[in-house]
């Protein structure tokens, strides 16, 4: 499950709103908002996301055993 709070606060950290990392992605907003209710992405959207945001620690967001 991927922690969807802490992916939050990195899109906001890199100053960017959700609907600016959908348009980054290639997906429209609306998918974009189902892939972060769901907590669900693809692999190719995780690797986007990882080098847009500068994610350091990937399987720390993206394979999080425990969200709280």
């Amino acid at each position: 499950m991927i922690d969807t709070n802490t992916l939050k606060g990195l899109i906001v950290k890199k100053g960017l709103s959700q609907k600016a990392l959908a348009d980054k992605l290639g997906v429209t907003p609306k998918t974009f908002y189902n892939k972060m209710s769901k907590g669900k992405f693809n692999s190719d959207e995780m690797y986007k996301m990882i080098k847009i945001l500068g994610i350091k620690e990937p399987s720390k967001i993206f394979f999080a055993n425990h969200v709280t």
